[in-house]
């Protein structure tokens, strides 16, 4: 087995391990945690607490598969490049597409968030004008910062990271001093207002975003092995976070399941006025915060779909200066604007979460294929404990979120698909004879 060819694609090496943690922190804390507690106690009630640390091992599957794929590469594409290497081309630009496809429904579900968010602080960003101005402004903004170079980007994300989490910090320590067992035990009787599958997809949007932190690899200072421990570490620290924040929300809000706004509203009663305005403040910056992320990571993805054959080549050169994907950036931000608007929220969030189960389910199928295709080359990073086990629980973990989504997400991702299929067949010709440049190709 011989290593690849690991050619310079001009990207700078400048991410250090922990702004990659940060990195990933502020990819997958966002609105999620500040809707789950009323969302998953309307359905679950206090069972909430453990089901939020059941998903969290259940996403845990995941990531492992993720630290293990990504410490054989050093270089842009993520899943992409894990499925394509495992796979072939077909099956790694569906991949890559749809993961770009959530990426780019990421942003315009975020961007219309933001301005939902930002509305609780200023009621004019509610609707005309004003509400116009607060999608827009902040994605043109996080726009030109990416444009600029990947460490201003990953230095935002660093910022937004450390103001999202010091107010739930905040929430946790003085809430459990606050916290009822009459409250939670209340909280049990709240009513099934849906299943446990529509749970399922809640909680998983809670948790995702994991996997676009090895979308910039080629941009880390040591990707296979800061990749890996960046994600491990994310998965802890969030599932902490997430646990914590549930109780203290069961535990201090009377009709918590009610609650637009439940972290705020819980944080009013146990630190008065200025905590509500804390959480709702909290609230905007991890939505800004993780959108951040997505404009740095999205654009990768295009660079090296672009850069194998797949689409324009002007999308895969990089600006003489900056050396980032100024084209990838600017033309994911010119499609995420008018999806924004013209969209709602849950409706791209929904997209979002079913493109991401492609890419979940790629790599952990890809998993084992890369053990036996990469045998013999250069010692990997990390190596999953029960050979097959934790890619085929992973994988199962996909099956059961995808059977559980509503028909109508599913024929939104076949579609999804099937553009990616005549993508595919309009790919530049000839195509690449195998993914040489991206990590360890056998031999």
């Amino acid at each position: 087995m011989k290593e690849p060819q690991t050619a310079d694609l001009g990207f700078r090496r400048v991410v250090s391990r922990w702004e990659i943690v940060a990195f990933s922190i502020n990819d997958v804390i966002g609105s999620g945690v500040y809707l789950l507690p009323a969302a998953a106690a309307a359905i679950l009630g206090a069972a909430s607490v453990g089901a939020v640390v059941l998903a969290g091992f259940a996403v845990l599957l995941l990531v492992l598969c993720f630290a293990e794929a990504a410490s054989h590469f050093d270089r842009p594409g993520g899943a992409y490049l894990y499925t394509r290497h495992a796979f072939g081309d077909l099956v790694g630009f569906e991949v890559g597409w749809m993961t770009w496809i959530a990426r780019v429904s990421s942003v315009s579900s975020l961007s219309v968030g933001f301005a939902q968010a930002l509305s609780y602080l200023w009621p004019a960003t509610r609707q005309g004008w004003s509400q116009g101005l607060a999608i827009a402004l902040p994605l043109l903004a996080l726009t030109v910062i990416n444009v600029i170079g990947v460490k201003s980007g990953v230095r935002t994300a660093v910022f937004l990271a450390v103001s999202k989490t010091l107010p739930l910090l905040l929430y946790i320590a003085v809430g459990v001093f606050a916290f009822s067992g009459a409250v939670f035990k209340g909280a049990g009787a709240a009513p099934r207002s849906g299943t446990l599958g529509e749970a399922a997809l809640l909680l998983l949007f809670a948790y995702a975003g994991f996997e676009n932190t090895a979308a910039p690899a080629g941009e880390f200072k040591n990707p296979r092995r800061d990749v890996p421990f960046a994600l491990i570490a994310q998965i802890v620290i969030v599932t902490l976070i997430y646990s914590a924040v549930q109780l203290v929300a069961l535990g201090t809000l009377p009709g918590v399941a009610a609650s637009k706004t439940p972290l705020a509203d819980s944080a009013r009663l146990f630190l008065g006025s200025w905590g509500g305005w804390l959480m709702t403040f909290g609230a905007v910056v991890s939505i800004l915060g993780t959108n951040s992320n997505t404009v740095l990571s999205g654009p990768r993805y295009l660079f090296a779909l672009a850069e194998d054959g797949y689409g324009p080549r002007a999308l895969a050169t990089l600006h003489p200066r900056f050396r980032t994907p100024v084209l990838a950036i600017l033309l994911q931000s010119a499609i995420a604007l008018p999806l924004a608007f013209a969209g709602t929220f849950e409706e791209l969030a929904k997209l979002s979460v079913m493109a991401r189960l492609a890419t979940y389910l790629g790599t952990a199928v890809a998993v084992p294929v890369l053990r036996r295709k990469l045998a013999g080359s250069r010692e990997r990073v990390v190596r999953l404990p029960g050979g097959p086990l934790i890619p085929a629980a992973a994988a199962l973990v996909c099956i059961v979120l995808a059977a559980s989504a509503k028909m109508e997400n599913l024929v939104a991702a076949g579609i999804a698909i099937l553009v990616g299929l005549v993508i595919y067949a309009l790919r530049r010709l000839p195509p690449p004879a195998a993914p040489t440049h991206h990590g360890r190709e056998p031999s």
